[in-house]
This record gives structure tokens, C-alpha cells and sequence, in this order.
């Protein structure tokens, strides 16, 4: 994206083509192997380092983050940063190429970005967000529809289906510095991939991103002085939108990585006197990281022959223990089996006893019926005998009355003789 300037003067513009340089593409520096792409200044200090800042989430499907960069005001003489933002992209299938800063010697030349089918060389610097200093990590176009790397995107405010997860390593490198070659800049040089993007079909920055840029030039508190290389909006969630919801501020870098920058900054300071002691050292390094790798090894071999031993150590003693608990669980199997026989023996000779019991019970009850039914019989029997008795015991003869007169007499039958009782002390059938 093409920073703002208002001194011409200080402004280069020159189309650099490989063909196009006497035929010298070959030994060009990494700028000059991108063909088609233009600078659009130079400056003579060098950009700060890239802050550090959250993700907003994404507006909507369709839409391309474009890292935030640090670019120059002639006019403020000045660098001034413009947030990341998401930018819907031009034509489906286009992904965005991020511009960078290379130096020259002692001069920094901007690079812009460009829209094409293939994300190609933006310095090696590593932007994060899916930007980590080669290709883009964050999404692939396919079938007319972006899909989304959630691991490196922020997809938690819509519903977007086309995402996957890929885990990108170093998404946001301790290393933020913001430009390529020079004294402590990026060494990454165009490979063939990035060279075959070049000669893509481009669309430059569309007017939403200079919207972007336009926006940021005016607001004072992105300007590098003033914010110390820590905006307070360093990623927005629309171009053009620097408040409101979705706004994020520069984080503090780590005080580690303060440190390491400030050591980082002095030991480049002297690089160039001490050139030949590097080496050395680079030497002596190599030669410790060879002596290092070679006990690392070792510790590691005796690690596993440890690692090993024990393991067989463990196995042999869980064998032991699996025998020993499988051996108290038969035990234990086996005296529970004895309890249940002893137990089902005491329940079936209660059951016997009880049996015995009810059936001594039942004979009890079944005499004493007999023997009730006995007496009760002798006592019918006896009733009986004297009911006889006193039937069958002789009637006292009863006078017969006076026949009334008649005038003639009548005969009567002869009288009938007593009846005969059975003597007392039998029975009668």
C-alpha cells in the first residue's frame, strides 16, 4: 500500500522489471527480482519494529486481513503506522501480498503490496496473523469461497462454515523487526514460487486500503514519535472504522523481548568491527553444538536404556502384582464359596428342622382332633344309650273309660298283648 507524501522530491517511483536491467536479474538484490513491483520511496532511517496486537474478529465471509505496516510522511517527517484491517477482497479467488521496507545501504525503500491469485515475496518479515515471513498461512480460495484457518483468525462474532485448523508455528515471532536486509533486517530472498507470483496478474491496493492509510496519516497518536512504537490502534475491523467495538490497541511487548531487542540493537552496532571474531565464535559454536549434540545423544541413549530398565522393572513388578492379587482374589473367590455352601447347608438344615417341626406340629394337631372326635363320639354314644334307655323303659297300663251306653251290645277284638322291651344295658340295632 502506498504511503502518503507531499515532497516529491524525496519520492522515487520506478517500475523495476528483471528483463529490464541489462539482463542482470540474476545478481539483483531481493527487491529488484520482484518484477512489475514498484517503490514508492526511499528513507534514510529505519522503520521501528512491528508492534504487537490482537486479531479483530472478521466482519464477514469473504473478507482478507492486511497486516498492519509502518509507513512515511514527508510531510511529518516521520513514520506513522496503519492498522490491520479486514478488506474484502476484489475478485474471488485474489489473496493479498503484503508491501515491506528493503534496505539499500543506508536508504529503506517501501514496496508496496498487491492483490493477485498467489501471495508472493513481502521481505520475509513476519507480520503474524497467517503472515509469518513466506506464503500465507491464514486461508486458501476454493470453489469461489475463502476458507478460513481458525488457528490464525479470529472467527468468533459470525457464522462462517468454510474454516479448518491448522496449527502455524510462531504466528507472532519474538523477532518483530519490519524490514528486509541492511543492518539487522530480514535475510529472506524471493524463491521460485515468489517469482512466479510476480508475474501474475495484479490489482493494486484498492481504495478501501488507502482509506486506511489516509485515515491513519491524520490521527497524531499513530505517529511514531509520538507513540513510541506502541499505537493505540493498531488493528481495526473495517478500513476507515479506528473507534469503536472491534478497535485494538498495540500490546506491550514482553520485557524479555525488550531486552533482547536493546542486545539485539547493540551487538549490530558492532558487527561490522568484529566480523572476524563472529566467525570465530560462529566457529566455536558450531563446535560446542556439535560436542553438546554428541552428549545430547548420549544422555539421550542412556535415557532410554534407563527409560528401558525401568519399564521392565515396572512390568516385571506389576506381573508380580497382578499374580499376587490374582491369587488373593481366588482365595478370597474361594472362601466366599465356602461361606455360601456353609451358609446354603445351615438354610437347608433349618428348612428340615422346620419341615420336621411342622409336619411333628401337624401329627400333634391331627391326634388331638382324633381324640376330640373320640370323646366326642362317646359322649353321642352315651347320650344315646340313655335316650334309648329311657324310651324303651315299661309304661304303667292306663284304664280304658266306660263305654256309653248302647242299645245293643257290640264284641271287641281281643286286646293286644304289651309290647317287650330289651333288658337295660344293651344296645338296640
Amino acid at each position: 500500500m502506498r504511503p502518503r507524501h507531499s515532497k516529491p522530491k524525496t519520492r522515487i517511483r520506478a517500475l523495476l522489471t528483471a528483463a529490464a536491467l541489462a539482463g542482470a536479474a540474476a545478481s539483483l538484490a531481493p527487491a529488484a527480482l520482484m518484477a512489475q513491483v514498484s517503490v514508492d520511496v526511499q528513507v534514510n532511517a529505519a522503520p521501528p519494529e512491528l508492534p504487537v496486537y490482537d486479531q479483530p474478529p472478521i466482519p464477514g465471509d469473504g473478507y482478507v486481513w492486511t497486516p498492519g505496516y509502518w509507513a512515511w510522511s514527508d510531510d511529518i517527517q516521520d513514520y506513522y503506522w496503519v492498522p490491520g484491517t479486514w478488506v474484502e477482497a476484489p475478485q474471488p479467488g485474489f489473496l493479498w501480498t503484503p508491501g515491506y521496507w528493503g534496505a539499500s545501504g543506508a536508504v529503506f525503500m517501501w514496496h508496496p503490496g498487491y492483490w493477485g491469485p498467489h501471495v508472493g515475496f513481502y521481505g520475509g518479515v513476519d507480520y503474524g496473523h497467517g503472515y509469518g515471513g513466506e506464503g500465507y498461512q491464514g486461508g486458501y480460495w476454493q470453489g469461489g469461497h475463502l476458507y478460513y484457518n481458525r488457528s490464525v483468525n479470529n472467527i468468533s462474532n459470525v457464522h462462517v462454515t468454510n474454516v479448518y485448523n491448522k496449527t502455524v508455528v510462531n504466528n507472532i515471532s519474538v523477532n518483530r523487526v519490519s524490514y528486509n536486509g541492511g543492518n539487522g533486517g530480514t535475510r529472506a530472498e524471493p524463491s521460485a514460487a515468489d517469482r512466479a507470483a510476480a508475474q501474475d496478474r495484479h490489482i493494486e491496493a484498492v481504495q478501501a486500503q488507502r482509506q486506511q492509510a489516509e485515515t491513519a496519516h491524520g490521527n497524531p497518536m499513530l505517529r511514531a514519535k509520538q507513540n513510541g512504537g506502541h499505537p493505540a490502534i493498531a488493528a481495526t475491523p473495517r478500513p476507515g472504522a479506528f473507534s469503536g467495538a472491534g478497535v485494538v490497541a498495540a500490546r506491550q511487548a514482553a520485557a524479555a523481548n525488550a531486552a533482547h531487542a536493546n542486545e539485539q540493537r547493540a551487538n549490530e552496532s558492532k558487527v561490522n568491527a568484529h566480523r572476524a571474531n563472529e566467525a570465530k565464535a560462529n566457529q566455536q559454536r558450531t563446535n560446542e553444538a556439535r560436542t553438546n549434540e554428541q552428549r545430547a545423544d548420549e544422555a539421550k541413549a542412556n535415557q532410554q536404556r534407563t527409560d528401558q530398565q525401568h519399564a521392565s522393572e515396572a512390568k516385571a513388578n506389576q506381573q508380580r502384582t497382578n499374580q499376587q492379587r490374582a491369587s488373593e482374589a481366588k482365595a478370597n473367590q474361594q472362601r466366599t464359596n465356602e461361606a455360601r455352601s456353609n451358609e446354603q447347608r445351615a438354610n437347608e438344615a433349618k428348612a428340615n428342622q422346620q419341615r420336621a417341626d411342622q409336619q411333628r406340629s401337624n401329627e400333634a394337631r391331627s391326634n388331638e382332633q382324633r381324640a376330640n372326635e373320640a370323646r366326642t363320639n362317646q359322649q353321642r354314644a352315651e347320650q344315646q344309650r340313655q335316650s334309648d334307655a329311657r324310651e324303651n323303659a315299661p309304661r304303667p297300663a292306663q284304664p280304658h273309660p266306660a263305654a256309653p251306653p248302647h242299645p245293643q251290645p257290640q264284641q271287641h277284638a281281643p286286646a293286644r298283648p304289651p309290647e317287650q322291651h330289651p333288658q337295660e344295658g344293651h344296645e338296640q340295632h
